[in-house]
């Protein structure tokens, strides 16, 4: 059975992503940070949510606190997953964290810190974690996943260091999959539109809306997102089926980058 590590797998689209590839036969490592940050103003997922996921997953899945902003932790992840299942075949880099609400000239350091030590730099210590795994077992089937963001493919008010984090993770992945070349790994970055997760209703308070529902209007399709469609696309890019794709970044955003 193929093997995948994914981050952010407490809740949200880390969750559906590991849901998706246990349904496809994979065995997951499912790893979360499991701790709140001071410097964000909305909590983040807990231990009982992390064990949650794998009770519901059953055998098979194990799990692993680490914070992605700590690449020793993620070699951790990495080397459980060598230890229990012999083989990493996919990494998915889904944690990630939102802060904002001014300018950002306004934005206190620690907030700015939080999104770009999470969002992107535990995009770079997965990599540069599991990738060697990736290449040693590849069979060229091995896959890197990042969820990026809609807000990666344009600008957001209220919203620039999710933006250069984002942005960013979509740069990176595009040269990782040249530097992956013909090793038999690709990289591909995902960037879902609003999506039913607590980041969205984080975003929610940042634009003092009543509800994260209202961001549906920014979808031709008129409607927020289930975790679950956005896992689709990530499943398929971890399958086989997606070996001719790499470097790309594809959107699962309901039409919000179309207009």
């Amino acid at each position: 059975m193929p093997v995948a590590i994914v981050t952010g797998a407490a809740r949200g689209i880390g969750a559906a992503t590991a849901r998706r590839l246990v349904a496809d036969g994979w065995n997951v490592v499912l790893v979360d940070r499991c701790a709140d940050d001071p410097a964000l103003s909305y909590s983040l997922a807990t231990p009982a949510e992390l064990e949650a996921v794998a009770a519901e997953l059953g055998a098979g899945v194990i799990t692993h606190v680490a914070d992605v902003r700590d690449a020793d932790e993620l070699a951790s992840a990495n080397a459980l997953a060598l230890d229990r299942f012999g083989r990493v075949d996919a990494a998915v880099a889904s944690a990630g964290v939102v802060a904002g609400g001014g300018p950002v000239w306004e934005m206190a350091d620690a907030a700015w810190d939080a999104v770009i030590e999470t969002d992107l730099r535990g995009v770079w210590n997965l990599a540069r974690t599991v990738v060697p795994s990736l290449i040693e077992y590849s069979d060229g089937n091995a896959r890197f996943v990042a969820i990026a963001s809609a807000a990666g493919l344009r600008g957001m008010p209220r919203l620039a260091a999710y933006n250069a984090a984002k942005h960013a993770v979509i740069g990176f992945v595009r040269g990782l999959a040249a530097d992956l070349g013909e090793l038999g790994v690709t990289a591909n970055a995902v960037c879902p539109g609003s999506t039913d997760t607590p980041i969205l209703a984080a975003s929610a308070d940042i634009y003092d809306l009543a509800s994260p529902a209202e961001f549906a209007h920014h979808h031709v399709i008129g409607r927020i997102l289930d975790p679950a469609e956005v896992a689709e696309l990530v499943g398929w890019l971890c399958s086989p089926a997606s070996s001719g794709v790499t470097g790309t970044a594809l959107p699962v955003d309901g039409g919000m980058t179309s207009h």
